[in-house]
């Protein structure tokens, strides 16, 4: 039975406790969340909501309970942003970025070798820039390639940390006379045409090809390793890049191209298709799904595997200082040596930018030699005119 009051009502339940609500300024009745064991306890409550709606700091109970959530979620992120360390972060926040595997195993390797081993303990409101100086400063300055990569990715880091409301500014930012400076990897020196030959045929047999495909098709390892009988059309002279490959934990994972650019058909030198045509008689399983290049057990090659195979090709023509990574750069530098225009080179080696190709060419050892014989050649004729 309700108890009448000037304001609000109060009723007792069967259960001997007391119900209290209201009817509030939005003209809905709004109910105590809980019971009350007295009724003094249900009049304190109603005298509450009737002090809030008296100095206008009154809102419905559901909205303050959502308030209330958002406020004890706040206090707790505030909690965690004073307590965990740039460590703890980081290895929370990984997780939650969309990456590709490759990113996301050297993202860990810069993690556990460069950023663990200094600002483990270092709290992430304690990441000052002072603090990333004297990080900075401790970073092997004989690996100017690594150095500049974990600034790179602890500064990425951190810019989620500002996202996320954790930090106000991000820290990890060096005085302007503290140039970032890396040596530009080992300048590259593309193979030539006879050097690409002479390496394919020093190459054991069931990978002469590989070496030749990368050269004058311009593959990328992973997309060689994962190519299979099906992606070759001999008769089409192409060959059809849809997938590539990567080692990961555990065994190997097979994706698509390292860009939307990756995926593409790629048309085969006709000098190139009878070495092919043999290859896949001689080295290649039946099946569509067989790897041209595959592990003797059928599975994927691992990566080392060829990469010794390769150097010791390399140096047995004088080649010593080519990886297998020269292939692309080589393939590059041969388009540009016959003028290819830079679209069609961009769409042969998957690139999404002209930069990225022009990156991966060089001119090849005898250009200039060529084009002083072809300068001379319009200067005699000139000159006979």
């Amino acid at each position: 039975m309700a108890s009448r009051r000037g304001f609000g009502s109060i009723r007792k339940l069967p259960s001997k406790k007391y119900q209290a609500s209201y009817t509030g300024p939005d003209g809905r009745r709004h109910t105590a969340p809980t019971t009350f064991a007295g009724k003094m306890d249900a009049e304190g409550w109603i005298a509450i909501e009737r002090t809030l709606i008296e100095r206008d700091a009154w809102v419905p109970p559901p909205y303050r309970e959502q308030a209330r959530q958002d406020a004890a979620a706040a206090a707790e992120a505030e909690h965690q942003a004073e307590s965990i360390t740039v460590t703890q972060f980081i290895h929370n926040w990984l997780p939650t970025v969309e990456l590709r595997p490759t990113t996301r195993r050297d993202y860990e390797s810069l993690l556990r070798n460069h950023v663990a081993p200094t600002l483990d303990e270092v709290p992430l409101r304690g990441l000052t820039k002072a603090r990333v100086k004297r990080w900075w400063d401790a970073l092997d300055p004989e690996k100017p390639r690594a150095r500049s990569k974990a600034f790179q990715f602890l500064h990425t880091a951190m810019n989620a940390a500002v996202d996320l409301d954790l930090l106000a500014t991000n820290p990890v930012t060096l005085p302007r006379r503290t140039r970032i400076r890396t040596k530009t990897a080992r300048r590259i020196l593309p193979l030539s045409r006879m050097e690409l030959e002479a390496l394919a045929d020093a190459m054991p047999a069931h990978l002469s090809v590989a070496v030749l495909i990368g050269g004058w098709c311009g593959l990328r390892y992973g997309e060689l390793a994962e190519l299979r009988r099906g992606d070759v059309d001999l008769r089409a002279g192409t060959i059809r890049v849809e997938r590539g490959v990567i080692k990961v934990a555990g065994g190997y994972q097979v994706g698509p191209p390292k860009t939307e650019a990756g995926e593409r058909t790629v048309h085969i030198p006709a000098s190139l298709l009878n070495d092919l045509r043999q290859h896949l008689r001689e080295n290649t399983g039946p099946g569509p799904d067989a790897l041209l290049f595959g592990a003797p057990n059928g599975g994927h090659m691992h990566s080392s595997v060829f990469a010794r195979a390769f150097a010791k090709a390399a140096e047995s023509i004088g080649r010593p200082d080519a990886t297998p990574h020269v292939l692309r750069h080589t393939h590059a530098s041969l388009a540009a040596d016959i003028s290819a225009p830079t679209p069609v080179t961009m769409r042969r080696l998957g690139h999404t930018t002209a930069s990225m190709t022009m990156r991966d060419t060089h001119a090849m050892a005898d250009a200039d030699q060529r084009l002083a014989v072809e300068l001379d050649a319009v200067r005699t004729a000139g000159s006979r005119a």
